[in-house]
């Protein structure tokens, strides 16, 4: 334990974050700089995305970004181990199934079948507690996720209620989680499981459904790419729970990179573990 307690844990989301797949120019050095840092035997990686296993094997080969040593995927209701031929862990399984009372995706959606501005998302990309809608970007989201959050308390089912956009869509994307199953929950039980310390650990992330663990209290980056109203969010409520020195925005200039994608996880490292920066700019 004592060994896994000098790691450092690196949490990123991958769309429009590690992946400079959004409309804003990315720095082409970022990608072999983030090669090298976690190559490293200090440095323990994990994805955190919204993407299912096959999709996350795809961006790994798509991308060419390393093989993580832990991939949170689905929106943070599954952890694998790549290494270990993808294997999930069950635990986790155990651990949220307890929150939608042993309910699946396909017997809540019954819940929502009269809300016209919802629409299921293809069966692909559900799980046994993860069910996703596609909604308009302008829909009235306070009045959605509250109908939401009525029904399925009337049924005792303790849920998640994440929104985020899809910008190449140009489509919202709605989740509906186990209460523990979002992608904070899921980075506190691979912490708390593997002995990785909060003061060693970093997240990364963009969107709205990054928002709980960027303000989480978690030491978090936002990329400098990030979406302008989840960014004014996370400062709001880390100003009101006075935890602000827990979120840092990229800002760009760091190593002449501009900050967006990975230059901008690479620039959070930086910031909250400087003596990790030997690593950013030589190989040893």
């Amino acid at each position: 334990m004592d060994n896994v307690k000098q790691k450092y844990l690196i949490c990123t989301d991958l769309d429009r974050t590690l992946l400079p797949n959004g409309k804003e120019p990315s720095s082409p050095q970022a990608l072999p700089i983030f090669q090298t840092f976690v190559q490293h035997p200090e440095v323990v990686l994990a994805y955190v995305s919204g993407r299912s296993e096959q999709l996350l094997q795809k961006a790994i080969t798509d991308f060419d970004i390393p093989m993580p040593d832990y991939a949170i995927g689905d929106v943070g209701t599954t952890i694998y181990e790549p290494a270990n031929n993808w294997r999930s862990w069950d635990d986790w399984t155990e651990e949220i199934a307890k929150d939608w009372r042993e309910k699946g995706w396909q017997d809540l959606r019954e819940l929502f079948s009269d809300m016209g501005s919802l629409r299921l998302q293809e069966s692909a990309k559900q799980n046994s507690y993860k069910l996703s809608y596609y909604t308009e970007v302008d829909t009235i989201l306070a009045e959605v996720k509250t109908e939401m959050s009525r029904r399925l308390e009337n049924i005792g089912v303790r849920a998640s209620i994440i929104w985020s956009i899809d910008e190449e869509g140009k489509v919202g994307l709605l989740d509906i989680l186990p209460k523990r199953a979002t992608k904070v929950h899921a980075i506190h039980f691979l912490m708390e499981n593997g002995g990785y310390l909060p003061e060693r650990t970093v997240f990364a992330g963009d969107s709205g459904n990054d928002l709980p663990a960027l303000t989480s209290g978690l030491n978090a980056v936002m990329v400098k790419n990030g979406h302008d109203d989840v960014r004014r969010e996370a400062l709001e409520i880390m100003a009101a729970q006075n935890m602000g020195s827990h979120l840092y925005l990229a800002k760009g200039d760091f190593l002449g990179m501009n900050g967006n994608y990975c230059a901008g996880v690479l620039e959070g490292i930086a910031h909250f573990l400087p003596e990790t920066l030997k690593w950013m700019n030589s190989s040893e």
